[in-house]
């Protein structure tokens, strides 16, 4: 089968990625569906989802078929899937095989669930990677060195901590402790202190602009249902993330205590590779340092590092073995 049949596609909890061999990034889309709600039946997905729904927000839907790497709605997922290789590949004859990246706290259950709604969709062969070992590839490292690494890849459903080494995960960690919970943690906090609804976007914009607080925010006023705006300052910011940080630092030094000690030793040595969205929070990576006592540094274009591992990888499908990882069995 011809390589421009050939797709990798990174479905995140809130972004779909897509890239082909030698083409690159072709695809970046919201990993949202938009259905009737009488029916149930999917009308629009990705941006054309974003934009229906945005239009008349009462009259459809809203879904997030994918969460953390699993499959929520597996319709959804089908014409997600469908529809994005349309866009990547256009109409040609034969059916594209599928790379899909997949978090490594994922069951075999969850993973065959995964591969059912992507075959159903209409792909020849679906083929998996985990997301820490594509996105190391992404920040160009060497994959199948002997000497461990650890990779974090900070999404918005979870973040996926692995120690690599020899090509393959030795080691790892999932936790829903990622972006999505962080904003969570900020609308409850506004909401509790402050008797104020804040919305999503808003809690994300706060959540990138963290090294520029204070700054005013708008919302709704629970007593009035009138709009009023509030200042938040970096000191309550910070307070509201700190369980979500806390569970995440917890999760790597957990990670850490279960590495066999000779790779370990290297990845004291080499650092902590932090990649995803969620690696960009300001003061991150210096508290997962303090943290573990091991320097940890963000990788370049951070948010792409997934989906440029799997498209690195689309030339070599012929050598990896299609179906299941069975990641539950083998660690």
């Amino acid at each position: 089968m011809g390589l421009h049949r050939d797709l990798a596609l990174d479905l995140g909890t809130a972004t779909v990625q897509g890239a082909v061999t030698g083409q690159g990034v072709v695809l970046r889309e919201p990993s949202l569906a938009a259905a009737d709600r009488q029916t149930g039946q999917v009308l629009a997905v990705g941006q054309a989802a974003r934009e229906m729904l945005d239009r008349t927000p009462g009259g459809f839907a809203a879904l997030r078929p994918i969460q953390g790497g699993v499959v929520t709605d597996s319709g959804a997922v089908q014409a997600m899937v469908q529809t994005f290789w349309k866009k990547a590949l256009g109409k040609g004859l034969g059916k594209p095989r599928l790379l899909l990246s997949i978090p490594t706290g994922i069951s075999p259950v969850e993973e065959r669930a995964l591969i059912d709604a992507a075959l159903q969709a209409g792909a020849g062969k679906v083929f998996l990677m985990e997301a820490p070992l594509a996105a190391a590839l992404g920040a160009g490292r060497d994959i199948h060195q002997p000497e461990g690494q650890l990779v974090v890849s900070l999404g918005a459903g979870v973040t996926d901590g692995a120690v690599i080494a020899l090509g393959r995960v030795m080691a790892s960690v999932c936790i829903p402790a990622a972006g999505d919970k962080l904003e969570e943690a900020l609308i409850q906090a506004v909401h509790r202190d402050h008797g104020l609804v804040l919305g999503r976007q808003t809690a994300q914009a706060v959540k990138h602009t963290l090294d520029q607080l204070p700054t005013d925010v708008k919302g709704r006023c629970l007593t009035t249902g009138l709009p009023q705006e509030i200042k938040l300052t970096p000191e309550e910011v910070n307070r509201a993330f700190q369980p979500v940080t806390d569970e995440i630092l917890a999760a790597l030094r957990d990670l850490l205590e279960q590495t066999p000690p000779e790779l370990a030793q290297d990845v004291k040595e080499n650092g902590i590779l932090l990649t995803g969205g969620g690696s960009l929070l300001p003061g991150l990576a210096e508290a997962i340092s303090q943290a573990v006592d091991i320097p940890a540094r963000v990788a370049p274009e951070p948010e792409l590092c997934v989906i440029q591992g799997l498209e690195a990888t689309l030339p070599h499908l012929n050598k990896r073995k299609d179906g299941p990882l069975d990641l539950a069995k083998q660690r």
